[in-house]
């Protein structure tokens, strides 16, 4: 039986699930997925919710507008497409479901996956303090990492929900650096899968789980350990340790390229200007540019 739209969703677009009405969304995804719904565990973010369910599991719940999922020109979901992975730390993928809400013209998709309790190794946002990360952490994050870049699949990343592509990369670094560079990444070769979103929130400690899959997708090689460098320039030592773990990625032209890109993506942000991050972003953008170009 074809399901209806909640009674009490907007009918305008849905753009901050933060501020969004959302009993009656909940009540149609434990429907939908056939469970209950434990709101007392509920996690809002812009796009996505976060929420356990009475069997042990966990569901993201996330708000697409359908303009947004044309544009990227695929509509399935990089959580789907990590469940045919093997040798990575990540919480296994059960099922999904999706459908259109025409009244607001969104794509709206909830995945239920295995509950995660660890934490996660620090919280949204640049970390301020290092995490406490064993040795057994780092050799599970990168047999993690290099397992994932071994693998075949066919759907593009889309880092911060935009589907990579060598115009992305070049328009993102010249809007900081104009004609500072040749951007382009013609090795074929240079593109593997990557998670797309590795920043440290996505990660737990102390035991190294990778989470929140969607982004997953083809990408210059070197995305994934550039996005956990990038995060880590707040602390020194930590950046350090992440660029030694990933040397091999992020010594490649492809790795330095994407260390540049993910600089400029943060130095183009709204406000960055003003953030803590802005001086070290800034400086490491400098030094890529004068390695790349000599």
């Amino acid at each position: 039986m074809a399901h209806t739209a909640p009674r009490d969703r907007p009918t305008a677009a849905v753009t901050d699930l933060r501020k969004a009405t959302i009993t009656d969304l909940l009540a149609d995804v434990a429907a939908r997925l056939a469970t209950s719904l434990d709101h007392s565990t509920i996690v809002r973010k812009r796009r996505t919710l976060g929420i356990a369910t009475d069997r042990n599991t966990w569901v993201r719940i996330e708000a697409r507008p359908h303009a947004t999922a044309t544009a990227q020109g695929q509509t399935n979901n990089g959580i789907e497409t990590s469940a045919l992975l093997h040798g990575i730390a990540k919480p296994r993928w059960h099922q999904a479901v999706s459908w259109l809400d025409d009244t607001t013209d969104t794509l709206w998709r909830a995945d239920e996956c295995d509950l995660v309790t660890g934490p996660a190794a620090t919280p949204i946002g640049y970390p301020l303090t290092e995490p406490t990360l064993t040795p057994h952490w780092w050799t599970t994050l990168n047999t993690s990492l290099d397992n994932l870049a071994r693998q075949s699949i066919t759907r593009r990343a889309t880092p911060d929900t935009q589907p990579i592509t060598q115009a992305l990369v070049t328009d993102t670094i010249e809007g900081v650096f104009p004609g500072a560079l040749e951007t382009t990444i013609d090795d074929t070769r240079a593109w593997v899968p990557a998670h797309a979103d590795l920043v440290w929130s996505n990660l737990t400690a102390p035991d190294c789980q990778i989470l929140d899959w969607e982004d997953l997708g083809l990408a210059p090689r070197g995305l994934d350990a550039a996005t956990l460098w990038t995060n880590s320039l707040m602390i020194p030592a930590l950046a350090d340790r992440v660029f030694g773990e990933r040397q091999a990625d992020l010594e490649t032209r492809s790795g330095k390229l994407m260390a540049l890109f993910t600089c400029c993506k943060d130095l183009t942000s709204p406000g960055f200007a003003t953030a803590p991050a802005y001086a070290p972003t800034t400086a490491h953008a400098t030094r890529l540019i004068a390695e790349l170009t000599h």
